[in-house]
């Protein structure tokens, strides 16, 4: 109670939450383009619990992010796997339908959500942390109140990409750039980059274009084949 009692805990945990408002901007993008074509109900479900599991996620990954850091090749992996997932989301069919389709898509939205905030988290998670100061109070506390924030930023987006399909694109691209990031930030080229400045956005943009265009060529390629479907039935 004494602790709680204290303008040092209140200032750390108003630190912590405006931190992960501000790092969790593209993890919404995630969310939202992976449970955009599920059914209200689904859609539900995927961010909801997509969101939760991230959280809980993210604080035991901030327990341990300072020593996964340390690992080479660990970012690039992560960073290459990051654009699958780009390529994945971007190039998804909205038109599929079928019970069975919808629960495998909640099940590999979820998962999808999961992994993608792992990987995006890695070197984000250093700053909440930091703010924690070690404390896993503040840091419990701190995550859990962002869950209603990362839902209610996820629900806005869907809603934009409704509205404004072109947002696909963008958040498709952002997980690009996040990708390309990861990968020029790992500890085994970091060196390399540093004395060739101009990769550290050369790389991401190239990230965020090879996303856009494998999902959009994958996705006409889907169109196609389900349209000569269509058209055999």
């Amino acid at each position: 109670m004494d602790v709680l009692s204290t303008s040092d805990f209140w200032i750390d945990l108003l630190k912590i939450i405006w931190i992960n408002i501000i790092l969790s901007g593209d993890n919404a993008v995630v969310i939202a383009l992976a449970a955009r074509s599920l059914p209200p109900k689904e859609r539900k479900m995927a961010i909801l619990f997509g969101s939760g599991a991230a959280v809980v996620l993210r604080i035991v990954l901030t327990i341990v992010a300072a020593k996964l850091l340390e690992m080479e090749y660990l970012q690039i992996i992560g960073g290459v796997l990051l654009l699958w997932i780009g390529v994945q989301l971007l190039s998804e069919n909205d038109e599929e339908e079928g019970e069975s389709k919808e629960h495998t898509t909640l099940r590999s939205a979820i998962f999808t959500i999961l992994v993608a905030d792992l990987i995006m988290s890695l070197d984000n998670v250093i700053g909440v942390a930091a703010a924690a100061k070690g404390s896993m109070l503040l840091l419990t506390i701190g995550l859990a109140i962002s869950i209603p924030l990362i839902i209610f930023s996820s629900n806005v987006m869907m809603s934009l990409m409704s509205r404004f399909p072109f947002i696909v694109t963008l958040g498709a691209a952002l997980i690009g750039w996040v990708s390309g990031e990861a990968i020029i930030n790992d500890r085994a080229i970091h060196e390399f980059i540093s004395e060739n400045p101009i990769l550290e956005y050369a790389v991401p943009t190239l990230c965020a274009v090879f996303v856009i265009a494998l999902g959009r060529f994958l996705q006409k390629k889907k169109d196609t084949i389900a349209n000569s479907s269509s058209e055999n039935v």
